[in-house]
């Protein structure tokens, strides 16, 4: 069965009838067949959107309130075709996929509760008799494109926030999960969503720029959210100031795990483990260097391994913690990196094996800056340990990067940690916690290369809304002529 585009709520074939099969990383069988958006069907996308603002907009707070909620119970009730989705579109592991469902619920009920919170303010003006205020309104057509490694959360993220400030949405599925990201529309179409309110176009890898180009460049798309890697962020938020739209680009990410001298190393272990092999390290947060300071690196190091090697991997459908990485080519990216780093000094103290898209728990020891993995983001299960001599080299490491997304730092002196805290340049920072982690109402986002804007909460409304100036004024007020 094809997947369908979805425009104005008719399931709808590509308008040539072109399609694009998605294949499953670890069997190499077809995981879904889907239709290829042409630009011709951009166009009719586009306007079917434009069109359902001009009502959507109109609701009120308690009619979006109650759809968005009905869209998460219907999702938690499909949990069992995410999950299937998700295995063999992402070879992603059963739980993964679950967690998957049940946060992006999560992100859909704070996005039903935003809808009472888009509260402007009186502000006291110099001219007598005037009542000034600021008002939030929605921008209108919002597009946003997520990707395949957390596909159900970052989906879901990118279109309730928008629906709930009163915008309609365009979903941009990923070509690697199509059939995943067709499934949160379903929820939402089932929920009761009004024609047009709600679209998803699927497009071939081969469209792909073509295709987004077309969509930004709509005069009635006005504005744009991406999740994704950083190159392809700077190809989208090119486009978008050319046409003078706003984007919120949530990009990559080389997240530090510092532990610092007098830090409780089980516990960071502990973190360092979840952090860096959850979902094999595709994560942005993903811990992608620990950096340890020296005096307490042997021990440190010695029971990060003890816990990695034990770590069972393989086919997702089996009892596994890493399951596969999201196509059979990555293997080759891992085993370049360790190939650079053990050729410049670095030692692998565990894993190192793959079996196709299958790759183990991998730790290099002594990386250094002139190391491939020291720069560029893994997004996969091979992770640096960088031994430093105190805080300030601890925080200059941390620091050493174009990407700043999110940090975590292992101190059980608080003072000592939060001084870590503030001197790492990241969006996010965590004390004595894994970098990995999302709550639905938190402001979410980076800076430098990981990208600009907010997700989550109260932060996320000023996003997806235009703030606007409005006075209420004397008739017959004077005038200078």
């Amino acid at each position: 069965m094809t997947v369908m585009l979805r425009i104005a709520n008719q399931d709808l074939a590509a308008s040539h009838g072109k399609t694009f099969d998605r294949i499953d990383p670890v069997t190499g069988e077809i995981a879904s067949t889907s239709a290829a958006a042409s630009l011709e069907d951009v166009n009719q996308t586009v306007k079917a959107a434009h069109e359902a603002f001009k009502t959507w907009s109109k609701t009120t707070p308690a009619e979006r309130r109650n759809l968005l909620n009905k869209a998460a119970d219907i999702m938690e009730q499909k949990s069992d075709l995410f999950i299937a989705a998700m295995i063999t579109e992402t070879g992603s592991t059963g739980p993964w996929a679950g967690f998957n469902v049940s946060l992006a619920a999560g992100h859909i009920r704070e996005a039903a509760a935003l809808t009472t919170q888009l509260n402007g303010e009186v502000i006291p003006s110099n001219k007598p008799g005037t009542l000034a205020m600021s008002v939030y309104k929605p921008k209108g057509v919002c597009l946003a494109m997520a990707p395949w490694n957390a596909p159900v959360i970052l989906g879901s993220r990118a279109i309730a926030t928008p629906l709930a400030c009163g915008n309609s949405v365009i979903l941009k599925s990923s070509e690697f999960c199509p059939l995943t990201h067709r499934l949160i529309i379903d929820c939402f179409i089932e929920a009761g969503f009004p024609d047009g309110t709600v679209n998803v176009l699927s497009n071939a890898p081969e469209d792909a720029a073509e295709i987004v180009k077309a969509l930004i460049e709509a005069p009635q798309v006005r504005h744009i959210n991406f999740t994704g890697s950083s190159p392809v962020g700077r190809i989208i938020g090119r486009l978008a100031g050319e046409n003078l739209k706003p984007a919120l680009l949530e990009l990559g990410g080389k997240a530090p795990l510092v532990v610092l001298s007098d830090a409780d190393i089980d516990g960071a272990v502990n973190a360092a483990i979840f952090g860096a092999f959850m979902n094999q390290g595709q994560i942005c947060m993903s811990t992608e260097r620990l950096i340890v300071d020296s005096a307490i690196a042997d021990v440190f190091v010695e029971k990060l391994v003890a816990r990695a090697a034990k770590l069972p991997w393989g086919n997702p459908r089996d009892h596994v913690v890493l399951g596969s990485l999201v196509n059979p080519e990555v293997s080759d990216k891992m085993h370049k990196l360790i190939d650079d780093a053990v050729s410049k000094g670095a030692s692998v103290v565990c894993g190192g094996e793959n079996d196709g898209a299958l790759f183990s728990a991998t730790l290099l020891d002594n990386v250094t800056p002139n190391m491939r993995i020291f720069n560029e983001e893994s997004f996969g299960p091979v992770k640096s340990i960088i031994r430093v001599d105190g805080d300030e080299e601890a925080i200059a490491m941390a620091n050493d990067t174009e990407y700043g997304l999110s940090a975590a730092v292992f101190s059980q002196d608080i003072n000592r940690a939060l001084a870590c805290a503030n001197a790492i340049e990241s969006g996010i920072c965590h004390i004595n916690g894994p970098t990995v982690a999302d709550e639905p109402h938190m402001p979410f986002g980076g800076v430098g290369d990981s990208g600009y804007g907010r997700f989550g909460g109260k932060a996320a409304i000023a996003e997806f809304t235009d703030l606007r100036w409005i006075t209420i004024e004397d008739p017959n007020q004077h005038y200078p002529f």
